[in-house]
């Protein structure tokens, strides 16, 4: 695995209903997660869309690289998992805010 900042190794190596304690260690608390075209905003949402997909799509993501410029990190991840097409690689693309995510785009 490349080397990845804290909260985003933190973030692929959390469990898929990690609780809002683990979730609050990784995302700020007004962090906005983009996904499939819906916006989850603040801790709560977040954990239920990761508890959500991964009940609708169960999957995993494997980070391929890494890529820093400023405050934001790029992270192209193989997720494997029970769609069509799998596995696909989709870019995780955060915004690090005072050592916790403050924004998280995941798309093609």
């Amino acid at each position: 695995m490349p080397h990845l900042p804290h909260p985003v190794a933190t973030y692929f190596g959390l469990a898929p209903d990690a609780n809002l304690v683990a979730l609050a260690s990784v995302f700020a608390a007004e962090a906005v997660v983009h996904d499939e075209a819906r916006d989850h905003r603040g801790i709560q949402a977040i954990r239920d869309w990761r508890v959500d997909t991964m009940a609708r799509t169960p999957s995993t993501a494997r980070p391929l690289s890494v890529e820093a410029r400023g405050n934001t990190v790029i992270v192209p991840a193989e997720v494997t998992g029970e769609f069509p097409g799998s596995p696909l690689t989709l870019n995780h693309r955060f915004t690090l805010r005072d050592g916790r995510v403050a924004e998280l785009e995941i798309g093609a």
